[in-house]
């Protein structure tokens, strides 16, 4: 397996304060192909998203407004939490990571993704996520 880490990914903050900001990005920085965006905002801050893996996509969060905390699993079971609270930066997910988020009220959640939609991608339950994801990690030591 080839796997990748979750990690910061830094976007290019241009302009000033007297006239606003712009960050940009474009497929050949990305980590893929971006084939699918989407974004959520009016998430209570109660409610916590996520919980889930992918077999196949991999996705870069922003934090457009509003803060998001986002926490990961990889299949070794290291935990690593990400605190977004700058639309200059996103946390890439690869595949196999178990990811959830917490929003600030106010947080705009943009989501940049290598694959369109599939639910045959998804892991739901933690469980089952470990069963795929806990027995390759546990060969690989």
């Amino acid at each position: 397996m080839n796997y990748k880490a979750p990690h910061i990914i830094e976007f290019p903050k241009l302009g000033e304060s007297p006239t606003g900001y712009i960050s940009v990005t474009e497929n050949r920085q990305m980590p893929f192909e971006i084939k699918r965006v989407f974004w959520t905002y009016f998430t209570p801050e109660s409610v916590v998203r996520g919980r889930h893996a992918h077999y196949k996509t991999e996705q870069v969060i922003v934090a457009a407004a509003g803060r998001i905390i986002v926490s990961t699993e990889n299949a070794a079971g290291e935990i690593e939490v990400f605190t977004l609270n700058e639309p200059t930066q996103g946390v890439y997910i690869p595949p196999n990571v178990w990811h959830t988020m917490q929003y600030s009220h106010t947080a705009i959640q943009l989501v940049l993704a290598s694959t369109e939609y599939t639910e045959a991608d998804y892991i739901r339950k933690y469980d089952d996520f470990r069963q795929v994801w806990g027995t390759e990690a546990a060969n690989n030591k």
